[in-house]
């Protein structure tokens, strides 16, 4: 293996620069400075002095530091774009700088022509100007290299390939205005859910990423363990049990939008660790809700400037009533057989068959019914629907419909074909929580990894009262992927991937 020291080893164009870096130290200029007197962004250069006429100067002097991004040497006079970082509000400005003899010397003109290359950050003061052709400058009075980049960047021109985008996203956001565009517009929704969230009363909380027992979801866990008390541990696979330990301590409304880890499969859409949201509203139920739901997508909409958004099912209208489906209405029109909570698993069966639904024999029918709806109805729903009335298997820790115990109260949204985010009028009766949650820890125990453990201080908690609430969980990476178009390997920033080689 290669070590940083191995020079000799190393492709010329690392070795190359890291004798530059080798020399500049030897010769007493640090390559890495503390501070610069940097007295203006690129943008603000732009926004102040961007009204100026091709060949006009002005004796404004001001300070600037960016990363080179293109540098061209010539004779007497060099040329370099200097790129900023990018903000909420700026996707990385650039801004162009001349080196001259006439302004610097002879001597800081050959040391920029020797020192400096693409991916170094270098500050420059001097005056503004326009150059001959209209760009926007600044002509040098002095400069020095800020930090210098022991690796080439990647060629800003050409596409980097998504492995390496991914891989490297550093780099990914040096070349592509594409990827600072994707974190800036999911730092905008995110910043308008929580604001929606905040205009509605919720409060913010975060709860507990380690975990005695895995719960709030059906879904296999990370083991770790906690060498302070020696007991195994998991991370969190879901939000909502200690969210409604808050409700039971009187928060009326309460959110948290956090990091999830669930031990499963990684694709285009799925993750072993992503973002949540998670809400619980006292006094609400299923369509409290997802009227509350509606308000995040459509408010994070607006925020973007837009009401539409294509998908691969189709365009979404996003502004506009949603619908909601009950499950098995809606099975039945696409069967063109009536399905009922009552219809024998045989007949589901052959259903499927017909269809090419792949099952599991040992599934009960509620379990195939969910599966035949996924299968068949759910990617025709293209525009935001609100699905209802699913098997009470669907969601062990929401209430049964009180006119058909076989039925939850409960929805799941679906938009584009696709699973956005889920919701329920949440199950309050302590005593048929545990038996739920008995089931399933009777299910765990004989090797179920996705079932739920038995947890009794939320049981306990829930003994001492809690209000009528309805709850919601929000995939965030999926809400990005929604208005953004792409897989959840660009919408994470630094997603989880296989080592290589």
């Amino acid at each position: 293996m290669t070590t940083p020291d191995d020079d000799a080893a190393l492709p010329e164009q690392l070795r190359l620069r890291r004798e530059k870096r080798a020399r500049l130290i030897e010769a007493g200029a640090d390559p890495y400075a503390i501070s610069v007197d940097r007295t203006h962004s690129a943008s603000q250069v732009h926004e102040q002095w961007g009204v100026l006429s091709a060949g006009e100067e002005t004796s404004d002097v001001v300070g600037v530091g960016g990363r080179v991004v293109f540098v061209r040497n010539t004779g007497k006079l060099c040329f370099a774009t200097l790129q900023d970082g990018f903000t909420a509000s700026d996707s990385g400005t650039r801004l162009q700088v001349m080196i001259s003899l006439a302004e610097v010397g002879e001597q800081r003109l050959a040391d920029w022509k020797a020192d400096v290359d693409l991916g170094d950050f270098v500050f420059v003061k001097g005056r503004v100007i326009s150059s001959r052709r209209g760009e926007l400058s600044v002509l040098a009075s002095e400069w020095r290299l800020a930090s210098k980049a022991l690796r080439p960047l990647p060629t800003l021109h050409k596409d980097l390939g998504e492995e390496t985008r991914v891989r490297q996203r550093y780099t990914d956001l040096v070349a592509r205005p594409e990827a600072r565009d994707m974190v800036r517009t999911r730092a905008a929704i995110v910043g308008s859910i929580r604001q929606t969230l905040r205009d509605q009363g919720y409060l913010e909380i975060e709860t507990p990423v380690l975990q005695l027992v895995h719960g709030g979801a059906a879904a296999r866990p990370f083991h770790t363990h906690l060498n302070a008390f020696d007991i195994p541990m998991t991370l969190r696979i879901a939000l909502e049990l200690y969210l409604k330990r808050a409700i039971v301590g009187g928060v009326d409304r309460v959110y948290e939008m956090g990091r999830i880890f669930r031990n499963e499969g990684i694709d285009s859409s799925h993750s072993a660790e992503f973002t949540m949201l998670e809400a619980y509203q006292s006094w609400g139920d299923q369509y409290t809700i997802a009227a509350m739901t509606r308000d995040l997508i459509v408010n994070a909409a607006a925020e973007l400037g837009v009401e539409s958004v294509p998908t691969p099912a189709g365009d979404v209208q996003l502004t506009g009533e949603w619908e909601w489906l009950s499950v098995y209405p809606a099975l039945s029109d696409a069967l063109g057989e009536e399905v009922t909570p009552d219809t024998s698993l045989e007949a589901l069966r052959g259903f499927a068959d017909a269809r090419g639904v792949e099952y599991d024999r040992a599934w009960s029918d509620q379990k195939l019914v969910m599966e035949l709806f996924a299968e068949i109805v759910e990617p025709t729903l293209v525009q935001p629907t609100f699905v209802n009335g699913y098997p009470a298997i669907a969601q062990p820790l929401a209430r049964n419909n009180p006119d058909d115990p076989r039925l939850v109260e409960a929805w799941d949204l679906i938009i584009g074909g696709v699973e956005r985010g889920t919701g329920f009028s949440e199950l309050i009766d302590p005593v048929i929580q545990r038996e739920v949650l008995v089931a399933q820890s009777l299910k765990a125990a004989a090797g179920d990894p996705e079932a739920m453990q038995l947890d009794e201080d939320f049981l306990r908690a829930l003994e001492f009262g809690a209000p009528p609430m309805g709850g919601m969980g929000l995939g965030i990476d999926r809400t990005i992927m929604l208005f953004t178009g792409a897989g959840i390997r660009e919408t994470i920033l630094f997603p989880l991937l296989k080592p290589q080689g």
